[in-house]
């Protein structure tokens, strides 16, 4: 036990021995108290801060305390969204990772980790969300180079370039692809074929014999040209 002042304290190393919570979730709760109402520290012992253990053990009661029997009506988690929307998981989980571009909602209640959101505001949230993906003034047969088409699909452009030569199945043939300086191509793929790829990739689907017959065709094209798209994949421009 450790005591500051003649009263009893933990500091994280008390907590981590004591109550097995590992240090990074200690201090991500203290950074986030704002938040969630972490008591502040009463002191410090030798260079650890310390905290009043009465007061910690009352938090952290309060914390954990719910269950999901306390979850009202109207609110899911986020793998029920995914049941509701056929989106998966993952695609859930890059959403909320992009929610201060994307304002996405933030949850309702929270129970012990598992977040909950809901149902009428996300669902509205989220028609609006799709509905602004495929605006009016961008239409579907518009061309979108693989920089444009990695922004509609969320990704990392440097994922995205990838695919020019190693494509997933699934992944649009090029509509247009236009010989740049130096041996580089630029592809263009029509909009509305990244919407649906992307799609059917956060659905957690396959394009089915679509995918390989895509994948199937590059492929022939790389050997019909002696593996020159192999190398102009390589130096294709994104912008």
């Amino acid at each position: 036990m450790t005591f500051l002042d003649g009263r009893r304290v933990y500091t994280r190393a008390d907590l981590v021995a004591e109550r097995g919570i590992g240090r990074s979730t200690l201090e991500k709760w203290y950074r986030e108290r704002a938040a969630n109402g972490h008591p502040e520290p009463v002191g410090t012992v030798g260079s650890q801060k310390a905290w009043d253990a009465e007061e910690w053990d009352a938090w952290h009661a309060a914390r954990t305390s719910g269950t999901a029997g306390d979850v009202p009506a109207g609110l899911l988690t986020r793998d029920e969204l995914g049941a509701r929307h056929g989106l998966s998981r993952h695609r859930l989980k890059q959403l909320w990772g992009e929610r201060a571009e994307n304002g996405h909602p933030a949850p309702a209640r929270q129970v012990g980790k598992a977040l909950y959101w809901d149902d009428a505001e996300w669902s509205a949230w989220y028609a609006a969300y799709t509905a602004e993906r495929a605006r009016p003034e961008e239409g579907p047969d518009d061309l979108v180079t693989l920089a444009e088409a990695a922004r509609i699909l969320g990704l990392a452009p440097s994922s995205a370039t990838v695919y020019a030569g190693r494509p997933p199945a699934g992944w649009p043939v090029p509509a247009r692809e236009e010989r740049l300086g130096g041996g580089r191509v630029r592809r263009l793929y029509r909009r509305a074929d990244v919407l649906a790829y992307g799609d059917r990739r956060a659905a957690g689907g396959r394009d089915g014999g679509a995918g390989g017959r895509h994948g199937g065709a590059e492929d022939r094209e790389d050997r019909a040209g002696g593996g020159s798209r192999s190398r102009s994949s390589s130096g294709d421009e994104g912008a």
